[in-house]
């Protein structure tokens, strides 16, 4: 039994709409070829967004997690903070215009130790309505770990090369730029340092340089999915984030035919896969 077992259902709800002007600015972000009413299937993630006053921040720019009945976080005192996995469900479309609610409920907390130290996850279940239709249902694992150490080593150069990747079917290439990384921090409200502050990122967190976003990441595989397969074709997606990318290096995003529907990945310069993803199409298309 943790110290944190008390937050295990403890919910909070939020409000949301999607305007026609945030979709545009979200097509706009990862140079999407959509259009219409019609978002795309990771649009949950730039909805119901943290609105945490500047002066509750910590020093890497996420919300402070308190000991107080109205925090939703535990305060589990580990400062670095992950989005490690998502399992999501795709029930419905999500049009422009329509009013969006959220309600999130702790559902776990689990404590480990790995190479790094202690971690603490924490699983999160989030259920989307649009216009009272439940469209999305994610389960979503973050990851809390203990401090870089106070002597980092020098970080590692930047990958040269270029993988074999003749083993997939699916492959676009994108090169993340810092406007990119800020216009999705706009986007999802995220104020997290390793994401714009690069003296933070490499001296504090030992970065080689800014990190893009993991949603962003996972964003980006379901445009792929979305060029590949057609608007709103999956009904699931389950992520898994195993390595940053950063700022400048290629991302290479790749797919292919899967047992139960399609196999994904995001690949760094060097061969090293950043995020390992599955995606499902409904039975029959």
């Amino acid at each position: 039994m943790t110290a944190w077992e008390q937050w295990i259902g403890r919910r909070i709800e939020q409000q949301d709409r999607l305007t026609p002007a945030a979709l545009a600015r979200f097509r706009a972000t990862i140079d999407s070829d959509a259009a219409g009413d019609i978002a795309a299937q990771a649009i949950h993630w730039c909805l119901c967004l943290p609105d945490a006053p500047t002066a509750a921040l910590g020093p890497d720019g996420h919300p402070l997690r308190q000991d107080d009945p109205g925090s939703f976080m535990p305060p589990i005192p580990l400062p670095r903070r992950m989005w490690a996995a998502s399992d999501v469900r795709f029930l419905a479309p999500i049009a422009a215009g329509a009013v969006i609610a959220r309600t999130s409920t702790i559902a776990a907390i689990k404590e480990k130790t790995g190479g790094t130290g202690r971690l603490v996850f924490v699983e999160v279940e989030h259920e989307t309505r649009a216009d009272d239709v439940v469209t999305v249902q994610e389960r979503q694992t973050i990851v809390f770990r203990a401090p870089a150490p106070a002597a980092l080593p020098p970080p590692a150069p930047a990958p040269t090369g270029e993988p074999d990747l003749s083993g997939w079917s699916w492959r676009r290439d994108v090169v993340p730029g810092e406007a990119m990384l800020f216009r999705y921090s706009a986007l999802t409200f995220n104020s997290h340092r390793i994401h714009y502050d690069l003296p933070y990122a490499r001296d504090e967190e030992g970065y080689r340089g800014l990190v893009v976003h993991g949603p962003l990441t996972a964003t980006l595989l379901l445009d792929l999915a979305q060029r590949e397969l057609g608007a709103n074709a999956l009904v699931g997606f389950t992520m898994r984030a195993q390595a940053p990318a950063f700022v400048g290096e290629t991302i290479h995003l790749v797919g292919r035919p899967a047992k139960d529907g399609w196999e994904m990945a995001a690949i760094g310069p060097d061969g090293r896969t950043i995020m390992a993803a599955e995606a499902q199409m409904e039975e029959g298309t």
